[in-house]
Parts: structure tokens; C-alpha cells; sequence
């Protein structure tokens, strides 16, 4: 690259790295709570100006309620039974991160699909920054064509890279 750089990190520059215990603790807290499948209540871990931000095909969320209403409550309507598995963390300061699974069945329309009764895995990547003991962003990426290719649907027609390039 020639010319100058761009910035990196910047949102983790001021990172108040005195923080770590307590970003870890809500964090562990709200995965408690997902996995109990609360949603009345969920809000005591986020904070009142939470955004959560998805990858394609998950969309973005600008408060709770729409997090609520248009991820958690139709996400729970078409994956019963859903534990969600946080395979690696790294906590630092305000900011966490995990990867991981969820593994659910699939027993309500998801993405044009209906119902299979198949149980799946769903993986997924997430971020999330803790401010004043809760969550103010949440950035996730969830792989949702694995999840389609597990119910017999590949959203690729054929032409995904891991078809023609993998050995």
C-alpha cells in the first residue's frame, strides 16, 4: 500500500482496560439469559441506546425493543431448544469477544424454509462493548447460509467458493 495508513482500532483507543471483570460478568450474564430464553428482563444487560448490528441477512437493530422484536422473538420462533455455545472469549477492558454455536431445531419458517424438525448449528462471531455495566454495541455475524445448507438449501446456486477452491 502505498501513501499513508489508515487508522486502526479506532474504536478501542480509549479502551478502559480496568474494565475487563466487569465487561466479562455482563456478558456471561446476558448469555445466561439467552439461553434461558428471556426476554421479558433481557434489558437489564443492555444499555438504553444498544445497537446491535448484524451481517447480511440479519440486518441491523437500533434499540432493544427492535432487537427484541425483529432478531430475539422471531429467532426463538424458528429455532426451538436453542443453547447457545461460546467455544472462545477474549475479554480486554470494555470490549469482548466470542465465537461459538448455537444448536437448535428448526421448528418455525427461517428465511423462506419451512419447519424441518432438523436440529442445526448455527455458528457465529460477536463483539460486544460494555459501558457503565451494560452492553452498548453488539456486532455479530451469524453464518447463516451454513444454517440454509443444513436444511437443504444452498443460497449459493451452486457457485459458493467453498465448491470450487477448497481441496
Amino acid at each position: 500500500m502505498k501513501g499513508s495508513r489508515p487508522e486502526q482500532g479506532e474504536l478501542t483507543a480509549n479502551n478502559d482496560l480496568t474494565k475487563t471483570d466487569e465487561t466479562r460478568a455482563v456478558v456471561d450474564g446476558m448469555v445466561d439469559a439467552l439461553n434461558d430464553h428471556m426476554i421479558d428482563g433481557i434489558g437489564a444487560f443492555f444499555h438504553e441506546s444498544f445497537r446491535w448490528m448484524g451481517n447480511a441477512g440479519c440486518g441491523t437493530k437500533p434499540d432493544l425493543k427492535s432487537f427484541q422484536d425483529h432478531w430475539q422473538k422471531p429467532f426463538q420462533a424458528a429455532f426451538s431448544d436453542k443453547v447457545c455455545i461460546d467455544e472462545a472469549r477474549l475479554t480486554e477492558g470494555e470490549w469482548m469477544a466470542a465465537f461459538g454455536r448455537q444448536e437448535a431445531t428448526h421448528s418455525g419458517e427461517f428465511m423462506g424454509i419451512a419447519p424441518t424438525g432438523k436440529r442445526v448449528e448455527i455458528r457465529y462471531m460477536d463483539f460486544w462493548k460494555v459501558v457503565d455495566g451494560k452492553i452498548v454495541d453488539n456486532w455479530v455475524m451469524v453464518d447463516f447460509p451454513s444454517v440454509m445448507r443444513q436444511l437443504g438449501v444452498d443460497p449459493f446456486g451452486g457457485q459458493g467458493w467453498d465448491t470450487r477452491y477448497d481441496t
